[in-house]
């Protein structure tokens, strides 16, 4: 049997979401006693729950249409599968600190020490146990982050799709807008959010699968991503 890591963040009401974006609520819209028609009933089971959310909630993959606006049209939903379900590599940059930058010579030497490859259609992930440090902290928005020149670099090496544990790719204020846009000019997209990367460390290569909803229009998704580890 294949081993399977989740690598996606649980979504619950009240959990952290980046700056202004919609927080997330829920509530019970049915419950088994309503439908079996107990009236009164002293306890409420729910059957359906009423969900309200941000497509860019927990773990997420990005459209290339929110990357910035001269990318309209580029649609989650006219993105094409194979750019989900890719092999994957998971670099170690877990000795970064708060908002400390992740240059293209710095995944270079990443990939020499963990003797890994990056090639053409690859998703590569970043490790920099932000989420173990900081989830639901005051510093949680205030994570490490790839440079502009490091997002340019691997849209060179034709990935598919990079991904980090932190609310953005870049650090906001800094790097976080040119790194989103060269992902638009160089059409290749990022997973934010993301949990369990310090598992993948010194293993090589998965399959990783990050598959969004077909949502039409979207700017992104929520997505249940995994690394698959084949016996």
């Amino acid at each position: 049997m294949p081993e399977i890591i989740d690598l996606s963040q649980e979504i619950y009401e009240g959990m952290p979401v980046y700056k202004s974006l919609p927080q997330v609520k829920m509530s019970i819209h049915n419950t088994h006693e309503e439908w079996e028609g107990i009236q009164n009933p002293k306890v409420r089971t729910p059957s359906v729950y009423k969900m309200e959310m941000g497509e860019h909630t927990g773990t997420h993959v990005d459209a290339i249409n929110h990357m910035a606006k001269e990318f309209k049209g580029q649609s989650i939903d006219t993105m094409p599968l194979s750019m989900f379900y890719t092999e994957g590599i998971c670099l170690d940059f877990s000795h970064k600190g708060l908002q400390e930058l992740i240059t293209a010579n710095e995944i270079e030497q990443a990939c020499h020490k963990a003797q890994l490859k990056i090639k053409s259609g690859d998703t590569v992930l970043l490790c920099t146990d932000h989420y173990r440090k900081h989830f639901d902290t005051a510093n949680w928005g205030k994570g490490p982050g790839i440079t502009a020149e490091a997002a340019r670099w691997l849209g060179q090496q034709k990935i598919a799709a990079f991904g980090v544990e932190t609310m953005s790719p870049g650090v906001p204020g800094i790097s976080n807008r040119e790194v989103h846009k060269i992902c638009g000019e160089m059409n290749f997209t990022h997973y934010e959010n993301m949990v369990n990367l310090h598992l993948l460390l010194g293993r090589g290569r998965f399959r990783f699968i990050g598959l969004p909803l077909k949502i039409r229009g979207g700017t992104g998704s929520p997505v249940r991503a995994v690394a698959v580890f084949e016996e």
